[in-house]
Order: C-alpha cells, then sequence, then structure tokens
C-alpha cells in the first residue's frame, strides 16, 4: 500500500505508523462527562468499508495524517494533515 503524504509526495506505508481510528481528533472536552469520555475511550466501531484513520510519518517528515482509505479494497482515497482536519474543525 502507498499513502501519498502531503508535504513528502506519494511514499511506501513501511514509512509510516498506524495509530489508529482518528476518533482521536474529536476528543471531548474536559467537563464533557463521564459517558462522553467512557464512549471517546472504550468504543470504536469495526467497520468493513470506508474509514479515517490517523498515522504517524516516522520515517519522514513526522507529520500526523488522517487517511480515508476503504478496508475491504484497500483503495486509500485521500490523505490530509490532521493538522488542516483539525483546524478546520475548529472553525
Amino acid at each position: 500500500m502507498r499513502l501519498k503524504c502531503p508535504l513528502c509526495g506519494e511514499r511506501d506505508r513501511r514509512e509510516f505508523y498506524y495509530v489508529g481510528d482518528a476518533i482521536a481528533l474529536d476528543r471531548p472536552t474536559p467537563d464533557a462527562g463521564d459517558v462522553a469520555w467512557d464512549d471517546y475511550i472504550h468504543n470504536r466501531d469495526n467497520l468493513a468499508g470506508v474509514t479515517r484513520d490517523l498515522w504517524y510519518h516516522e520515517s519522514g517528515c513526522s507529520a500526523w495524517l488522517v487517511v480515508t482509505r476503504n478496508t475491504v479494497t484497500h483503495e486509500v482515497l485521500s490523505t490530509a494533515l490532521a493538522s488542516d482536519i483539525k483546524r478546520g474543525a475548529a472553525k
């Protein structure tokens, strides 16, 4: 599998470290309550199909990426810097 780093271009997947579901970008506020925090920490969907994952460009520019991909076909649909995604959500 190849991933396109927005800073370095297309690279082999072995340059990246898979972190998991990009839900980490949707962290609850400190005062969100026990139910919200329990859901954030413990519950994940295990979807077959399109997912948003968080990857770290470990052997490259050290950027955090959000990779949208299909877990059934292994097709990479898009990549973006996590900081850009987070900044866009804050607007």
